[in-house]
């Protein structure tokens, strides 16, 4: 499915995607589930996340605080507290130290507690979603704190194409588990 632009696709498509990589990391081993991940230099990618996340934990770690950004940015501006989508310090220049702070901050976050805070986050933004309109959601312009971009498109982003990515960092992981 192409990236939605309905409130219907969004809502599909985020479920559909969540369910897969629910899915897929059920159908790994526990110690697949909890080893580090042992990508090198032929199986790495470019970007910095290849090198950032060790472990499926942390995956789901950077799921749980993607949406957390989504949820305060918009929880936020609802209630008049103007605030861009990237917290302070950060931009979208420096968004990737960003995620580096993600990460630093669940290092001791245990794997199981990671599980349950994305399954939380997940329920609570497709609830936020649902609260929302198809032209809330997809309209140009109905916030002023969306700029040029539509609220439906930071969903998209923070789940389906997030999990998206997540998926194929799992497949990874699989390929490359010894």
């Amino acid at each position: 499915m192409a990236r939605p632009t309905t409130k219907s696709d969004l809502i599909e498509l985020a479920d559909v995607q969540f369910t897969q990589l629910w899915t897929f990391i059920h159908a790994m081993s526990d110690a697949q589930q909890t080893a580090t991940f042992q990508f090198d230099s032929a199986t790495l990618g470019k970007e910095a996340h290849w090198m950032r996340d060790q472990n499926v934990r942390d995956v789901l770690i950077h799921l749980y605080e993607w949406h957390q950004l989504l949820l305060n940015w918009v929880h936020a501006n609802q209630n008049g507290t103007a605030q861009p989508f990237l917290p302070p310090p950060y931009n979208w220049k420096t968004y990737g130290q960003m995620n580096v702070d993600f990460f630093d901050k669940h290092q001791n976050t245990p794997y199981d507690t990671s599980k349950q805070l994305l399954f939380e986050s997940h329920g609570n933004v497709m609830r936020l979603i649902d609260a929302f309109s198809n032209d809330e959601l997809f309209a140009k312009k109905q916030f002023t704190w969306t700029g040029s971009t539509t609220l439906g498109s930071y969903c998209a982003s923070a789940t389906s194409s997030h999990y998206v990515w997540a998926m194929k960092k799992l497949k990874k992981h699989i390929k490359t588990y010894r």
